[in-house]
């Protein structure tokens, strides 16, 4: 009667790694993927408590979302590997 979890991977790395867009050391790598269920995963710098205080008003964070910080290099090198639907 119940079915088994789905289990969701990582089906593909939005954007150049880490290592080309010069981390030689894998000590910071903020990165983007695409997961096999459709949405999206990011390593990032942990920035919740920080800039949870800034959101705008319009905006809001469940207790189990954290904000996390990616640098722009990352972002704009992914955008050529973001779907547009």
């Amino acid at each position: 009667m119940f079915s088994e979890p789905r289990v969701v991977t990582v089906v593909r790395r939005l954007g150049d790694s880490p290592r080309l867009r010069g981390s030689h050391t894998n000590e910071t790598c903020p990165d983007l993927f695409e997961l096999s269920d459709g949405n999206f995963a990011v390593i990032g710098t942990e920035a919740t408590a920080d800039l949870d205080p800034h959101l705008p008003p319009d905006a809001a964070r469940a207790d189990y979302e954290r904000i996390v910080v990616i640098d722009r290099d990352t972002l704009i090198r992914a955008k050529k590997d973001i779907p547009d639907e």
